[in-house]
């Protein structure tokens, strides 16, 4: 999903977001100095295979995905991390490493990190290294639904 793709979706349900363009990035710690953005509310994509199943896993910028945790959480036998050529076909439109967390829009389960709703705004790669978009926790999860889980 390019970018404009993505912000036709957040128009067609009326959801108030910017665009936030920053200098290539590819960390999250990079995004997060590049675009002078919190680290946590920076949202990090993170690709998982859950029982052998591609899933997103979206956690601030500052953290890592315990997958113990979600795979207690899922009720799952195995959670690991996907390589790239794992999951790379299934965002053609993206950049690799710049996914948005809306796995709704690419038939994904999406699981978020509960310290991701603390803050009244969410931030996250708009399907490449350039550019951000900002929006409210609340709209992100009216549209995605995620589970939340401790991740």
């Amino acid at each position: 999903m390019a970018l404009k793709k993505l912000r036709d979706f957040l128009d067609s349900h009326k959801v108030r977001y910017a665009v936030i363009s920053h200098s290539p990035a590819y960390t999250a710690a990079e995004v997060a100095e590049s675009a002078h953005i919190p680290g946590r509310q920076l949202a990090k994509t993170v690709i998982v295979k859950i029982d052998g199943r591609l899933a997103m896993a979206v956690v601030p910028a500052t953290h890592n995905v315990h997958t113990e945790a979600l795979r207690k959480a899922a009720g799952a036998r195995e959670v690991v991390l996907a390589a790239e050529s794992e999951f790379g076909e299934r965002f053609p439109d993206c950049e690799l490493g710049a996914m948005p967390p809306f796995g709704n829009l690419y038939d994904m389960e999406v699981f978020v990190s509960p310290q991701l709703a603390e803050d009244e705004l969410i931030c996250f790669n708009a399907c490449n290294h350039r550019e951000l978009l900002r929006m409210s926790y609340s709209d992100f999860e009216r549209l995605v639904q995620p589970a939340r889980v401790p991740l």
